[in-house]
């Protein structure tokens, strides 16, 4: 600590050369030193340069010191400085004075040098502590940032791997909940949404049918038309999904719960499980409706060929106000141009061609 403090700066303010050279003949040994004269170039000085701790005299011509303490706390550059006067005005309203104006401290001439010497090295042993609490907190907090990071990743990749598991299942592909993802990025931004929001619903639209884990193979899996009773137990993939995600603290999961509860309500009220209607449906929930079965119309499945995008959007268009939100539905099917460049680039990577308007 005390090669440390040899190096700490020193600051020494006083109108009076003799006083001046006392203080330097006193710290010049213990401590890096520099003098001004008056109060204008105290303050100069102190911006100019990583100044420790200042001592300065009060009574001075043009700026006194309290006057240049009130400058110096007020200048985010130098407010941190600690402040000792030294000064011969030793009345109790003086030093209250000094106190109010900043200063950590009051010396009253004539001053003892052994007494100046230890409170200069307390007041610095102060400094360099604060520094390194400082420093610690910074590694801290950047540790802290570390760990939560990795867990938010964990988490992301926890969800994207759950999404993945309920579609790999009926789908044989984890294409879906990629391509969902995407298109709601998209119809978010569009809609208006904070880019924070629309990131959570694009992340937690990957488990908008996480309840197909719970749905019998028999059913999900059946390459026929399902009966009446298999349809009913269908349904209840939603409900599975919403109780599989309900009970976190966290953002994304509650958005999560709230899509898988509410992506196949309609907007007429016929869909399900609810049958809530109009914008009873959660907007989340009416935005994951329309890029899902968008996401149907433009795939392959071994019942029916891919459409085109300008035709699914042409169903999508037809179904508004009834199936659909229909002002997202109008915002979604303006977006032909970026939802075309999706759909293509994620046919390309699967190799197969792009549709056309005139396909499906």
């Amino acid at each position: 600590m005390t090669a440390e403090l040899n190096e700490r700066r020193v600051l020494l303010v006083d109108d009076t050369k003799a006083n001046i050279d006392i203080l330097v003949e006193a710290l010049k040994d213990a401590f890096r030193l520099g003098v001004a004269m008056n109060g204008l170039r105290a303050l100069e000085y102190a911006r100019a340069n990583d100044v420790d701790l200042i001592l300065l005299d009060v009574m001075m011509p043009d700026l006194d010191g309290f006057e240049v303490c009130r400058r110096l706390k007020e200048d985010p550059h130098t407010c941190e400085i600690p402040v000792i006067f030294i000064t011969a005005m030793d009345r109790p309203e003086d030093k209250t004075k000094g106190f109010t104006h900043g200063a950590v401290d009051y010396i009253t001439k004539p001053f003892d040098l052994a007494e100046v010497q230890a409170r200069v090295r307390t007041h610095l042993t102060l400094v360099a502590a604060q520094e390194a609490l400082r420093v610690q907190n910074f590694s801290l907090e950047e540790k802290v940032r570390e760990r939560t990071q990795e867990l938010e990743e964990t988490q992301l990749e926890i969800i994207n791997r759950l999404g993945l598991a309920s579609e790999y299942r009926d789908e044989g592909t984890g294409q879906h909940v990629q391509r969902i993802s995407e298109y709601c990025r998209l119809l978010g931004r569009a809609a208006g949404l904070p880019s924070e929001e629309t990131q959570l619903i694009a992340l937690a639209s990957t488990m908008h049918d996480a309840g197909k884990i719970g749905i019998s193979d028999s059913i999900l899996l059946k390459p026929g038309s399902l009966t009446e009773e298999e349809w009913e137990e269908m349904k209840r993939h939603s409900e599975i999904g919403g109780k599989l995600l309900s009970g976190s603290k966290s953002k994304l999961l509650q958005i999560a719960e709230e899509i898988a509860l509410t992506h196949h309500e309609r907007w007429d009220g016929t869909g399900y499980f609810k049958g809530l209607k109009g914008e009873e449906i959660p907007l989340h929930g009416r935005i994951v409706c329309i890029c899902d079965v968008f996401d149907a119309l433009v795939s392959e499945r071994p019942y029916k060929k891919a459409w085109s995008v300008h035709d699914a959007l042409a169903e999508i268009d037809a179904w508004a106000g009834r199936q659909f939100d229909p002002w997202l539905a109008e915002l979604f099917v303006g977006l032909e141009v970026d939802l075309q460049r999706i759909v293509d680039a994620i046919r390309e990577e699967e190799g197969g061609e792009s549709l056309d308007a005139d396909a499906g």
